[in-house]
């Protein structure tokens, strides 16, 4: 019989795109990791759930324009996620039969997650910090393949659509942090995982 549950861990990078900094969507510049559980619906079908542990920065000086290179500025931040979703096979998965042992996936999953904002300037150039919760839309694509026994590895890049402008301190209200931006952050991850299967069901449950 099929084994039906996954645990893991990833160990990757995370990176960003905003107001500051490059805005290449693929390019992981600071460490960062997750741990997730997945439920094997069917051989094509996974529910998951997965924390994530985001460290993101930023730095003009390493911009592709001028204008952001001549400004400067540069961040850090960091962004704890939890988030839930579904993984999609594109082709049957099973470590326990031969010839399903791989496949490429994509994912889907809605998020909730925490991270630092400026609150206020009660002196010049010395900010307040706070923090806060907000929702995000990861979607992604990756890889897996079994490794040896029940253990099997991943390589998977996650993007996430965020509702919010102030990742990188973007702030309206103070005006050497009004930045300017007419769109929302983004906040990527790109990384490694391994993953152990267990679980012996009677079936699969049928159906998507």
């Amino acid at each position: 019989m099929a084994q039906v549950y996954e645990i893991g861990i990833s160990v990757g990078g995370a990176n960003y795109v905003g107001d500051i900094g490059r805005t290449t969507y693929i390019y992981p510049n600071k460490v960062a990791g997750a741990a997730f559980f997945k439920y094997n619906k069917n051989p094509r079908m996974a529910l998951r759930a997965t924390y994530s542990y985001l460290p993101i920065s930023a730095n003009d000086l390493d911009a592709d324009t001028d204008f952001r290179r001549d400004r400067g500025l540069s961040f850090n931040n960091t962004i704890n996620e939890l988030a839930v979703g579904l993984e999609f096979n594109f082709y049957e998965y099973d470590l326990s039969s031969p010839g399903k042992t791989w496949t490429p996936y994509i994912l889907l999953e809605l998020a909730a997650f925490n991270y630092k904002y400026i609150a206020s300037e009660p002196q010049p150039d010395q900010y307040e910090y706070n923090s806060k919760n907000s929702f995000s839309v990861p979607f992604g694509v990756g890889f897996k393949s079994k490794l040896a026994g029940s253990f099997a590895f991943a390589l998977e890049t996650k993007f996430r659509y965020t509702f919010e402008d102030d990742l990188d301190y973007n702030n309206e209200k103070i005006a050497k942090l009004n930045f300017g931006g007419t769109g929302n952050d983004w906040y990527m991850f790109t990384g490694f995982s391994l993953i152990y299967t267990f679980g012996r069901p009677a079936c699969y449950t049928n159906g998507l």
